[in-house]
């Protein structure tokens, strides 16, 4: 009997990121199978299986579980349920006249119409330059999801109680809007950056001129 060629597409699961040669490529979007828990999954698997006293870790209580980010200079971490997918490289947009210069424009993430922003230039009035490292974290807000074009990705972030007892607030006014705390692991200082205050702010649900 013949075998009937299947209609569906081929398996997203084999897709591999784009690496651009030079910094400023157009790279392609290569979505995760599962969204953003499918990469957190894989982090976790890798640290338990370096660290047998991290189960343990995991399930006690004062423990917040975040995604690592880079914006310029400064690293933030926010709460992984504030962030729902992660694009391993910028997808291809399509401008939108009389915008913010921060606002990239919108992007067809399979099938479905996302805007981009670029995060730097909104927080600090400074572009992106787009490297291999470069993501894109997908965010939920009113009205749709929004992509935030960040510098690096730095992976799953354990923070406990102990960790945050000594957390000082954020100096700068700009961003002391979005970060409510920062938190110092060995030599990084984090920045707990609030999506939810982001996507409430005024001046980032109204990107016209």
């Amino acid at each position: 009997m013949n075998k009937k060629h299947s209609r569906h597409g081929p398996d997203s699961r084999k897709h591999v990121p784009a690496r651009p040669e030079a910094a400023g490529a157009e790279v392609a979007v290569v979505p995760l199978p599962q969204g953003a828990y499918a990469l957190l999954a894989d982090y976790e698997r890798r640290s338990l299986a370096h660290d047998p006293g991290v189960p343990e870790q995991i399930e006690a209580p004062g423990l917040w579980r975040a995604i690592g980010f880079r914006v310029g200079e400064h690293h933030f971490v926010s709460g992984i349920d504030e962030i729902s997918e992660i694009l391993m490289s910028p997808p291809p947009v399509t401008s939108i006249p009389s915008t913010r210069s921060w606002l990239m424009g919108v992007a067809n993430v399979r099938g479905n119409l996302i805007a981009l922003v670029d995060l730097k230039q909104f927080l600090f009035e400074q572009r992106t330059h787009v490297t291999g490292r470069a993501r894109v974290l997908v965010v939920k807000q009113a009205g749709g999801n929004v992509g935030l074009l960040v510098d690096e990705l730095l992976g799953q972030r354990n923070l406990t109680d102990a960790d945050r007892a000594d957390a000082e607030g954020e100096a700068d006014p700009g961003l002391a809007r979005f970060v409510t705390e920062n938190v110092n692991v060995g030599a990084t200082r984090l920045g707990r950056f609030s999506m939810v205050e982001l996507a409430r702010t005024p001046e980032f649900q109204d990107a016209g001129i």
